[in-house]
């Protein structure tokens, strides 16, 4: 539903001339208030404590994008682990549709970072250094000048800290703790590249809590628009009882019949994207429940009842039957089954190790002085276990001492990748129709064991090195 147009706006952040109308919300302390800033609290400490947590010796939670390696709770994934990596973002995702199909933007009003961090951190430094709404406007309306107030730059100076926080923070998420803090204490000039990577991620905070703001969830987020989908008419909002509070009258000689809205506009001034609650459902409202406790604290001096303005779905307002149990509900609980069990089932079948074996560079085999054929190997090991290993190969379906390695074993650290060369001579004779096919066991002496059947590839008749033909590698548990 589109709001009505207001005096001197066409939209809650534009004036009629094209400019931008800044919202500058008044506070409104009620009992969602307060829970709201319990929970942004402890969401906050939970992002700031994760990157120095670790489970089972390895970080609690890594993105490592340049080496395609993410660690969560413990476990390593690599860019093999399509399928589990596939379950697990499905998963989040249906999560996010069964959670607003219940409660709406519950996520937006309370755990959203652009809610959390714009409402509970640089809004109330906002107020602090500027003097509240009031103060803020009077900065508004001096443009350049305002802008350039000694308090408001204080303020900006003080956002500046916080965005190197928490640009800091963020980017321990992706390279890890250890890293990072050898970045802060080199120079810039031995790290160009992360130095650079810290200031865009600075710089991008500063500009979205600074300018931004409410922008990101009226322009650049898409759950807004998502919402149309994902409500029914059972889902619940934050909304305005009409029939409760309609007409509505303002001053203390209320019309007879007049419903409890005051008109008063607490709610308008309150709201953090600057709509009007009473004008229905709308793709801008974040379900922050400021109205709420804007309304209830004015129904308080009125003598009213609390809750013209509270948690309820369409359905209720317009007195339809509720309904809890709908299409919806249950078939996205369903597929969140589905889908998070697969994921899990994948898990727990996960092997603690991937193995890879590939051919060596350079041609695919070389005939010998002594007229054996020689094939190079190149083992990939990537172990996925929290405790270092070290992998033992050996061959199967060829003569003892055939099979000769640099280094076997070769140990390999919780995480980490190892390469092993192996090299294979055999006879000519061992190979028919240009080719000779082996079994590559690799173990770790901790209980794994798997096993690889691999073609080798030789020359298609004993006494001549013909064209070789390509080899097909057969990986199996």
């Amino acid at each position: 539903m589109t709001a009505p147009v207001a005096v001197g706006r066409v939209l809650p952040t534009m004036n009629e001339d094209g400019s931008r109308r800044w919202i500058r919300p008044k506070l409104s302390p009620g009992k969602f208030w307060v829970r709201r800033r319990a929970v942004a609290y402890a969401l906050m400490v939970i992002f700031f404590i994760i990157p120095y947590l670790r489970m089972n010796g390895m970080p609690l939670v890594l993105l490592d994008l340049p080496l395609r390696r993410f660690t969560i709770l413990g476990s390593t994934f690599f860019p093999t682990d399509t399928l589990l990596l596939m379950l697990l973002v499905l998963s989040i995702l249906i999560g996010i549709f069964l959670m607003t199909a219940l409660a709406g933007r519950v996520w937006c009003g309370w755990a959203c970072p652009q809610t959390v961090y714009m409402e509970f951190v640089f809004r109330p430094i906002e107020r602090l250094f500027e003097g509240g709404r009031s103060g803020s406007m009077r900065f508004d309306r001096e443009h350049a000048r305002g802008q350039l107030h000694p308090r408001r730059l204080a303020k900006y100076a003080v956002y500046l800290v916080l965005s190197l926080f928490l640009a800091h923070t963020f980017l321990a998420y992706f390279v890890g703790i250890d890293r990072l803090v050898m970045w802060v204490r080199r120079s810039p000039v031995e790290h160009p590249t992360s130095f650079l990577v810290m200031a865009f991620t600075t710089a991008a905070i500063m500009v979205d809590f600074t300018w931004f703001r409410e922008q990101t969830c009226l322009v650049a987020c898409p759950y807004g628009r998502w919402q149309s989908v994902l409500l029914d008419r059972q889902s619940l909002i934050v909304a305005y009882d009409g029939n409760r509070g309609e007409p509505r009258s303002r001053g203390r000689e209320r019309v007879e019949g007049a419903g409890d809205c005051i008109d008063c506009g607490a709610c308008v001034l309150t709201c953090p994207t600057g709509i009007d609650i009473r004008d229905g459902l709308q793709m801008e409202c974040i379900h922050c429940t400021q109205c709420a406790d804007a309304c209830d604290a004015i129904m308080s001096r009125v003598g009213k009842p609390p809750g013209l303005i509270r948690y309820s779905s369409r359905a209720a307002l317009e007195g339809e039957r509720v309904r809890r149990l709908r299409p919806r509900v249950v078939l996205y609980p369903a597929a969140l089954s589905l889908a998070f069990g697969g994921f899990l089932v994948a898990l727990i079948l996960r092997t603690p190790a991937d193995i890879t074996v590939m051919r060596g560079l350079g041609a695919p085999f070389a005939v010998e002085a002594d007229g054996r054929v020689a094939n190079q190997l190149r083992i990939k090991i990537t172990n996925r276990d929290p405790q270092s290993h070290e992998y033992a190969v050996s061959l199967e379906g060829v003569e003892p001492g055939a099979m000769i390695a640099p280094q076997n074993p070769i140990p390999v650290g919780p995480g980490r990748t190892a390469i092993m060369d192996v090299f294979v001579m055999l006879p000519a004779a061992e190979f028919h129709d240009g080719e000779h096919r082996v079994t590559v066991r690799i173990a770790d002496g901790a209980g794994y064991t798997d096993a690889v059947t691999y073609r080798l590839v030789g020359p298609e008749h004993p006494d001549a090195a013909g064209p070789p033909h390509e080899s097909k590698k057969e990986p199996r548990s």
